[in-house]
């Protein structure tokens, strides 16, 4: 079976977990901007990675606009963020729905890993998008759980990458 790890990489998160993730399968990863859909009707499994900015996962649009060519392998789709684990009822109502506008297709699992966030590394435009979105989330006169989650972290700054967290994608993968 042929695998194949692609993943679009801002911060260093994305690729730290590719790497960690193609190693795990004995294959190779790939920045998406090296790869066509074309080249991945060569794979029998695909992973893809992307950092998570407004709910939308980076660049799976190479996996989304090619679900029907891609349809008779196996997929697995990771982000990785700063959203604790434990917030999955977010994770499904917003991430997934946003991503998979009609639904995750039978052949793709989607998993997400927490990343870093640096504040000093962050571009002025991510820098200014957390600042704004503080800013609204703490004006809120009854913030919801998850509107006061996010006010926290946007303060989150540092490296929050586990290895170890890519053991069950790794496991779907070699299933």
């Amino acid at each position: 079976m042929k695998t194949i790890v692609i993943y679009k990489s801002k911060y260093g998160s994305t690729k730290n977990y590719a790497e960690w993730i193609a190693e795990a399968l004995c294959c190779v990863a790939v920045e998406a901007k090296n790869i066509s859909a074309g080249e991945l009707a060569e794979y029998d499994n695909i992973v893809y990675g992307g950092g998570l900015y407004g709910e939308v996962i980076n660049g799976v649009h190479l996996i989304t606009k090619n679900a029907q060519k891609l349809a008779g392998k196996k997929i697995a789709v990771f982000s990785t963020g700063i959203t604790p684990l434990d917030c999955r009822g977010y994770y499904d109502d917003y991430v997934i729905k946003k991503n998979f506008k009609n639904g995750v297709p039978e052949n793709i699992k989607v998993f997400n890993f927490l990343g870093k966030m640096k504040l000093d590394e962050l571009s002025v435009v991510h820098r200014t998008a957390i600042k704004t979105l503080k800013k609204i989330m703490s004006g809120k006169e009854n913030p919801s759980e998850m509107e006061k989650l996010l006010v926290e972290l946007c303060d989150a700054d540092g490296d929050f990458s586990d290895k170890n967290a890519i053991t069950d994608l790794v496991n779907y993968i070699k299933e």
